[in-house]
């Protein structure tokens, strides 16, 4: 599941570093960006990040391997594995809410 979410943010990635020369958060999230790129590319890649979030969050319907990796060696590094992942996605999504916004599909 989370080869998923990689191939998906990388694509998604790709995508902007193609239209908009880099994938800097702030140059992401300004309407200058918004603007330079489609309707259909913004939203694709929109989606396509979001599945890399949902893929490395363990979020529904991609949270097959947290069980598995709450099942570590040692209770800590299960806890730290898991918790950084899916806490380090809710932070990415957060971060370029406002680069999903500008799609202007629904």
């Amino acid at each position: 599941m989370t080869r998923l979410g990689d191939v998906a943010f990388f694509i998604g990635l790709l995508l902007v570093l193609l239209h908009l020369g880099n994938v800097e958060i702030l140059e992401m999230n300004s309407p200058d960006a918004a603007a330079s790129m489609n309707s259909g590319l913004l939203t694709l890649a929109s989606l396509l990040i979001f599945g890399g979030i949902v893929g490395k969050s363990a979020q529904f319907p991609l949270m097959t391997w947290l069980p598995d990796a709450m099942e570590g060696p040692t209770p800590v590094s299960a806890l730290l594995h898991s918790a950084t992942m899916v806490a380090a996605g809710v932070y990415l999504f957060a971060r370029l809410f406002r680069f999903f916004s500008h799609s202007q599909t629904p």
